[in-house]
């Protein structure tokens, strides 16, 4: 058994995590950041779940580019390929499910 407290966690450089799980091919990483992370796309399907903090999240669809504020306790659910970017506005820790490897 294990129990985390999210904002306790501060990690010494942007996106360190901390491997809460693996549960069927899929990791559950908890996230410390205060830098924009990279336009990326998955390998599989990310839910993105705002714990502490406020996040800017950048996404592509139909060639147009779009942003929502999301604020603690808001999920973003990213297809397999789907382009996006996270911009912390400050501190923000961030609770990732996604198949392992994936960027």
């Amino acid at each position: 058994m294990k129990f985390v407290t999210p904002n306790s966690f501060k990690g010494s450089r942007a996106w360190e995590a901390l491997d809460i799980a693996e549960i069927e091919g899929a990791t559950v990483r908890l996230h410390w950041t205060d830098q924009p992370y990279k336009w990326h796309q998955n390998d599989g399907d990310e839910a993105f779940v705002v714990l502490d903090g406020e996040v800017k999240m950048f996404y592509r669809a139909e060639g147009q580019e779009y942003h929502k504020v999301m604020k603690e306790g808001d999920i973003f659910h990213a297809l397999n390929g789907d382009e996006h970017v996270a911009h912390p506005i400050g501190e923000a820790r961030v609770l990732v499910i996604e198949k392992k490897g994936s960027v």
